[in-house]
């Protein structure tokens, strides 16, 4: 009789301290992402239910239609239910997963919390009892439990594994399975197949698709082309390229260059760095330039604020310190908003020409495009040069043809001799 109240009363103990926990249990809801952006996509789930996380780790990502958003743990603890699917919407407030809060050194993995309860059990054990009743120490564990004896609970208690085992699958509701992606299975390629796959849109892709065609549609679009002879420039990075990487730490290339001469056109030809809002054209005397990166999930134009007043290596640094965090998802709105003029390098990929599309607000894009060897005729005589033809895409609605041909004329003049940029500077 004794040991069945003892063992009675440990039973009463545990589930007492279980209650307590999910009395400490916690709501996390889909965070405020901004203003403009009331839900998104979860994308995926980092931590599953029974996962330790330390405070502020990433639990969950969720795609919006502008960036990705981290959903971070408040506390360490232990994630005890998903609310949501995987592809489900999620909007701002929604609860999106529970967990228990608490030292990550008190939410030890089950496994080893059975382990001490088991000890626990065996220490309290009445040392009156027949030793054949006793669990010595380097005994083996009893044989596992039967299904019938999983499925029907000792309810006096004698079987502590069982009954252990009983007590945790009956007082928390298991997580319901998460469903599995819909992915395609890969198809062998047979000649004269007609196979389709379907594939959702992100909600960044049809984002891009909105803007791009609100941009043809808004603004008033003309592209005007010129050549570029990169001797200078190419010749001035082969120079300076090692030392400003030992120095600073950082690649030395055209980006720089091409967006200091930006600058310095914009300058003087002001409608090019200008927006319409209503009936009013804004003009500014600084310039935050937006500049285009490819992702896998598609373009995106993270923002160099200030621009003109940044040197060549400063503008490096923090175009390369953007293009990181663009492919690794880790862009923040601020990251992207505003900006006043766009530079697109589609010559990374091999383009020769191209349209670039308007950035609304924004009023022209330049885009570059491959370098190539090419025979022109310099004081008389036809030599090879290394030629890029650039675009430069306006809105007609600010810019006139005159203006727009201007700055594309003094960007070339500046990265044809590149020390016009320190005069001018």
């Amino acid at each position: 009789m004794a040991k069945g109240w003892k063992v009675a009363a440990m039973h009463a103990q545990r589930s007492q301290f279980h209650s307590t926990n999910l009395l400490k249990a916690e709501t996390v809801k889909v965070p405020q992402m901004a203003e403009s952006i009331s839900e998104g996509t979860l994308k995926s789930w980092l931590k599953q239910p029974g996962d330790v996380v330390q405070a502020d780790e990433e639990v969950a990502t969720i795609e919006t239609d502008k960036i990705d958003v981290s959903v971070n743990a408040p506390a360490a603890g232990r994630i005890t239910e998903l609310l949501a699917n995987e592809e489900d919407t999620v909007a701002v407030g929604q609860d999106l997963f529970r967990f228990e809060p608490g030292a990550v050194d008190d939410v030890a993995p089950k496994e080893q919390k059975s382990s001490e309860e088991g000890k626990d059990l065996k220490e309290t054990r009445d040392p009156a009892e027949p030793k054949d009743q006793q669990v010595e120490k380097g005994t083996p564990p009893p044989p596992s439990p039967t299904p019938e004896q999983v499925r029907k609970p000792d309810p006096a208690g004698v079987q502590g594994g069982t009954a252990k085992k009983d007590l945790k699958e009956t007082s928390k509701p298991a997580p319901a399975p998460k469903e599995a992606k819909e992915q395609p299975a890969p198809t062998p390629r047979v000649p004269g197949s007609r196979n389709e796959t379907r594939v959702k849109m992100s909600r960044m892709r049809l984002r891009i698709a909105e803007r791009l065609k609100e941009s043809q549609n808004a603004a008033a679009s003309l592209t005007t082309f010129n050549e570029i002879d990169m001797s200078s420039v190419m010749e001035m990075r082969k120079k300076y390229k090692d030392e400003v990487l030992k120095e600073h730490d950082v690649k030395l290339g055209f980006m720089s260059a091409f967006a200091k001469a930006c600058c310095l056109a914009l300058k003087e030809i002001p409608a090019a760095n200008a927006s319409i809002e209503g009936d009013e054209i804004v003009y500014r005397d600084y310039v935050d330039l937006s500049v285009a990166v490819a992702t896998p999930k598609g373009l995106v134009t993270p923002v160099v604020r200030n621009a003109e007043s940044m040197n060549f290596i400063e503008i490096e640094k923090e175009i390369a310190a953007l293009g990181k965090k663009a492919r690794d998802g880790k862009l923040t709105l601020e990251d992207m908003a505003g900006g006043t003029f766009t530079i697109s390098n589609g010559g990374v990929f091999g383009s020769l020409y191209g349209t670039p599309i308007i950035n609304l607000p924004q009023s022209a894009v330049l885009g570059m495009h491959a370098i190539k060897d090419r025979p022109v005729v310099v004081d008389g005589q036809i030599v090879i040069r290394p030629i890029m033809v650039v675009a430069l895409t306006y809105d007609h609605r600010l810019l006139d043809g005159r203006e727009a041909v201007t700055f594309l004329v003094k960007v070339r003049d500046y990265l044809e001799d590149p020390r016009k940029m320190l005069l001018s500077a």
